[in-house]
């Protein structure tokens, strides 16, 4: 089973641009919209997607500038804000209300979507991510970030197992993965390029923003009360982005959390723990 290639338009900054997306399932079916964390991309839920394609119309999105989506001439709109414009094209386009499962920053859209008034979100899935972010970790992020796109090394590889020799080593905190998940992992995160070589399937400029920034505290604790459907929070048990005192805090607000034993920085979703606790969540 495989998804079906789509996009939509989507209107920003004076210019129509293109949102790509996969889609699995039955088109009748309850939606489901994955929206994926910084450097990633759509493909990061295919194994979550087949797995609830049975019963659930999945909706996968490369948010702008990541996958099949269009990069944006002005670099300093790679911003959350500018994203949940694009992401509220494609809600409308859906025409549903949806379960939205959101990893990183794809949580942090879901977030601020949920939390309007008249918001089609009927469940809300975070992965690793929740409404306080400490500035640490956001420093970790846009250092590594700067650091990948001033860096030929990490902008330019001989071949598909270079780049996942790279992500092996960035994203260790993914959890114990499979030698195939890897090798998914990295397929699905590379671009080829007219060399021959390959590089990461997203504008480099999407760092752009963050640098030259001194990152702070994100306080979205006034958002996350505002949100009144049922939430999953799914947590790394070592993350540095979601601390464990604010997922003891949004559990007693009245979300689930689920933890994930020897992983960080965001659970795959790959594992058969992690998608059932997903499916029996959307199951209600």
């Amino acid at each position: 089973m495989a998804g079906r290639a789509g996009s939509i338009p989507y209107l920003l900054a004076g210019k129509f641009h293109r949102l790509a997306f996969e889609e699995w399932g039955d088109a009748g079916a309850p939606p489901v919209l994955c929206v994926h964390g910084l450097t990633r991309n759509g493909r990061d839920f295919d194994v979550l997607a087949a797995a609830l394609a049975d019963s659930h119309r999945v909706i996968c999105v490369d948010l702008p500038g990541r996958g099949n989506s269009d990069w944006l001439d002005d670099p300093m709109l790679y911003q959350a804000q500018h994203y949940v414009v694009a992401l509220t094209h494609l809600l409308s386009w859906i025409g549903r209300d949806v379960a939205w499962v959101g990893t990183s920053l794809g949580g942090i859209c879901g977030m601020v979507v949920a939390a309007m008034q008249g918001a089609p979100i009927s469940r809300l899935v975070l992965n690793d991510v929740g409404p306080f972010i400490p500035a640490d970790a956001l420093r970790r992020i846009r250092d590594y970030m700067v650091a990948s796109g001033d860096s030929p090394m990490m902008t330019r590889f001989p071949d598909i197992e270079a780049i996942e020799r790279h992500l092996r080593f960035i994203h260790a905190p993914f959890g114990p993965l499979s030698d195939g998940q890897w090798a998914d992992l990295a397929r699905n995160s590379a671009r080829a390029l007219p060399d021959g070589r390959f590089t990461m399937h997203y504008d480099p400029k999407i760092a752009e923003p963050l640098r030259g920034t001194e990152p702070v505290d994100v306080d979205m604790w006034a958002f996350w009360e505002r949100i009144r459907v049922p939430r999953l929070v799914i947590r790394g048990e070592t993350s540095d982005i979601l601390l464990p005192d604010t997922a003891v805090r949004m559990e007693g607000s009245g979300a689930v959390v689920f933890q994930v034993p020897v992983t960080g920085h965001a659970p795959a979703l790959v594992d058969p723990l992690q998608i059932e606790a997903i499916r029996g969540f959307l199951a209600g």
